[in-house]
């Protein structure tokens, strides 16, 4: 997403410097989502979190300190961005076999790939070359990030303050087929459409009295498919940003 650095970009940029880095992450990658099925459309938000902020920089994944305000404690990431451990085991990783080569901003590309691919969804090439940041923006994360209270023509205009169009916008959305949302981000939207959606409300709310999370495609929750995209035609969005896309 920074146009700037496009030109910098290349898919055989460690093929020289760190050959096996690649299928060092996925591996590491592989291992954290098969315990936990959860992780893969964690590390997806957790790439999409970052690159919305400053770029596809890591600055997402920069811990508070005196001089530094993190993205972390932003309140669309607080209580909800989650997987960094995962991005650090798998920088430890690269580390012993290419110390000071992989920038954790092009591990953190990888991961959502390799994630994406993992749970039945699409792979492409990722092209590397960024370096981590060392300033972060909570300001930013809280102002460029979509909300998930967001109506449609909010979404499209803050997509396109990132160069991104509808169809970009849509398409990045499908991400939502899998991984969870917490039950604070849905109960006003399932709660104020009276007898359209009962059925899936009492099951939504079910859910929420037990976990406090609810699956953001109740069809197939866990599979990356289309059913984000048929699960609104019938009113069963689960987030209202989602929904209102419809």
């Amino acid at each position: 997403m920074s146009t700037p650095t496009n030109a910098q970009l290349s898919s055989t940029f460690y093929d020289n410097t760190c050959p096996n880095a690649l299928n060092t992450i996925r591996t590491s990658i592989r291992q954290a989502v098969s315990g936990e099925g959860r992780m893969a459309a964690s590390l997806i938000r957790l790439h999409f979190h970052d690159c919305f902020v400053q770029g596809c920089d890591a600055s997402i994944l920069l811990s508070e300190a005196a001089t530094l305000t993190s993205e972390r404690t932003a309140v669309p990431n607080a209580g909800s961005a989650r997987g960094y451990e995962v991005i650090d085991a798998a920088k430890t990783e690269v580390e012993k076999i290419c110390p000071e080569v992989v920038s954790c901003a092009n591990i953190l590309a990888v991961a959502a790939r390799d994630t994406s691919f993992a749970a039945g969804g699409p792979s492409w090439t990722v092209k590397f070359g960024r370096k981590d940041s060392t300033t972060a923006s909570r300001d930013l994360a809280n102002s460029d990030l979509p909300s998930f209270r967001s109506n449609v023509n909010e979404l499209i205009a803050n997509f396109a303050r990132k160069g991104l169009s509808a169809r970009d916008m849509v398409a990045l959305s499908g991400a939502h087929t899998i991984g969870q949302a917490q039950c604070f981000t849905f109960s006003d939207r399932i709660n104020s459409n009276g007898s359209d959606i009962a059925g899936f409300a009492s099951t939504r709310t079910r859910g929420c009295r037990n976990a406090n999370l609810a699956p953001l495609d109740l069809v197939t929750p866990n599979s990356f498919d289309n059913y984000y995209f048929k699960n609104p035609i019938q009113k069963k969005g689960l987030l209202e940003s989602d929904q209102n896309t419809f």
